[in-house]
């Protein structure tokens, strides 16, 4: 995992990952948190923009993608993916290929949410050794980031 704390250049950076991505079969998704859409900004929103993202790349979808959400619309009422289900159709397509995710400005996401998200995270590149994470944000939540990314590396 890579932290950029004040990183005002952020763009720069994905862009440059995307040129690349598009030369080295290489998969590039990104989402960027906004204070005034916090709220909506929820986990299951983050990471299922960035499998979007994901899947809308690949020539063929892995069939574990497609039973996903297959079986979510089985469920009554037609619930949408669970971080759960979303975490394991992101091992489908990261084992597969080499992956960038990047997350921007992770200070304006809200707190409980950047828990979950930084456990998501965590469990997406402990199950992909080929997948790398970009996470910009301010200062005050680089304690944060480390502190979950510690305690995850001692469980390997």
């Amino acid at each position: 995992m890579v932290l950029l704390i004040g990183c005002n250049d952020s763009s720069l950076v994905i862009d440059k990952l995307c040129d690349e991505a598009v030369e080295e079969d290489t998969a590039v998704a990104c989402f960027y948190f906004y204070f005034a859409a916090r709220h909506e900004q929820s986990p299951v929103h983050m990471l299922g923009s960035l499998l979007r993202q994901l899947v809308s790349g690949l020539e063929e979808i892995p069939e574990a993608v497609v039973r996903g959400f297959r079986h979510q619309k089985k469920v009554i009422g037609g619930r949408g993916l669970q971080v759960s289900g979303i975490l394991g159709m992101f091992q489908a397509i990261a084992t597969t290929k080499r992956t960038f995710i990047c997350v921007d400005a992770l200070d304006e996401c809200v707190p409980e949410h950047r828990t979950i998200i930084l456990e998501s995270l965590g469990q997406i590149v402990q199950g992909s050794q080929n997948t790398r994470i970009f996470v910009t944000g301010r200062s005050h939540v680089r304690s944060e980031v480390e502190r979950n990314w510690m305690e995850r590396q001692h469980l390997c």
